[in-house]
């Protein structure tokens, strides 16, 4: 049984940061996903430590992670390295006039 990384991703782009109209994978906020047996571990930042809404985008990803095969979804959450403009991948800063 395979994990698709693929679907995962297509999850995550349906995933929003309520701040900022762009999804937080085409954000740049997504930092690795790594799948094994039946897990996946995605690991990702937030715009801000202070994020308001960190509870929801952290629910969010998980259900983005629970694709065909999934039975564990582990989100980590890091700030290292920290999230700036420069993490915006340049085709989304494009179409986003930044």
């Amino acid at each position: 049984m395979t994990i698709s990384i693929d679907h995962i991703i297509r999850n995550l782009r349906e995933v929003f940061d309520p701040e900022i109209s762009v999804n937080i994978y085409d954000l740049g906020l997504i930092y690795n996903i790594e799948a094994s047996e039946d897990s996946v571990d995605i690991t990702h930042t937030l715009t801000s430590a202070f994020c308001p809404f960190a509870d929801e985008i952290v629910s969010n990803i998980r259900q983005a992670g629970m694709v065909d095969n999934v039975n564990i979804v582990n989100v980590i959450t890091t700030f290292d390295p920290p999230f700036t403009m420069e993490s915006v991948p340049e085709e989304t800063r494009m179409s986003m006039g930044w």
